[in-house]
């Protein structure tokens, strides 16, 4: 049976709840949903938030040796799916010619309320 990895990055800060950053199960790393929080960006729009989100998976990304060439597929929550047009800039500067599978879900609202957007991914880790 394949065994299951527990990852949490320092460089994302302490993690504070019953949650890792990331599973890592045989061939592909499964990332947690992260969010602006405790970040500058916290109390800034969906770009900022989406831009810092971007940041942390290319940490991820990097303390694996990989890219995020490596993106398989994105499931990003947003409270507002009228934020999607300048979304869309910041996904387009992040993925480049590597589109992942995507999934994008409109939500009520997420654990804190200055928050606009949550980006779960899961990365090839070969």
């Amino acid at each position: 049976m394949a065994r299951l990895v527990r990852k949490n990055y320092p460089q994302l800060g302490e993690v504070n709840a019953p949650y890792v950053h990331a599973v890592a199960h045989q061939w592909a790393l499964y990332i947690s949903g992260l969010t602006a929080f405790g970040s500058e960006a916290q109390s800034g729009d969906v770009v900022a938030q989406a831009s810092e989100i971007f940041r942390q998976l290319k940490v991820i990304a990097t303390a694996e040796g990989i890219t995020l060439d490596n993106l398989i597929k994105v499931t990003i929550f947003v409270t507002s799916i009228g934020s999607l047009k300048a979304l869309r800039q910041v996904l387009y500067a992040n993925y480049g010619e590597s589109l992942p599978a995507s999934s994008l879900v409109e939500v009520s609202a997420l654990f804190s309320p200055d928050l606009h957007i949550e980006i779960e991914a899961v990365l090839a880790l070969q």
